[in-house]
């Protein structure tokens, strides 16, 4: 007998749920969490990032590598700076959601 590979969670296909989960493994990292969550509206350069976070510039700017190496962040030049935006839809949407998040989830 075939097993029917659209069975199992509705809605959703292997592709599609191996695609999200490679993205919410990227973004999974504390650091890169709380960089979504400070690019989220604002647009803010690395400077601005890194003083943010309390974190120091190279670990900042790894970080943004990786989100950008996944297409999850993209950045353009204005003048000497680097400005930082959400690229990606879904995890625009996955960021807006944590907002309204009041306490961390008890896991």
């Amino acid at each position: 007998m075939e097993k029917n590979k659209t069975s199992g969670a509705p809605g959703i296909t292997p592709d599609a749920a191996a695609a999200i989960a490679r993205i919410l493994k990227v973004c999974g990292h504390p650091v890169r969490l709380r960089l979504l969550c400070a690019i989220e509206n604002k647009q803010p350069c690395v400077s601005d990032l890194w003083q943010c976070l309390d974190e120091d510039q190279p670990v900042v700017s790894q970080h943004l590598a990786v989100l950008k190496r996944a297409g999850i962040v993209r950045s353009k030049a204005s003048g000497n700076r680097r400005i930082y935006s959400i690229a990606d839809p879904f995890v625009k949407a996955l960021v807006a959601s944590l907002a309204t998040v009041k306490a961390a989830p008890r896991v």
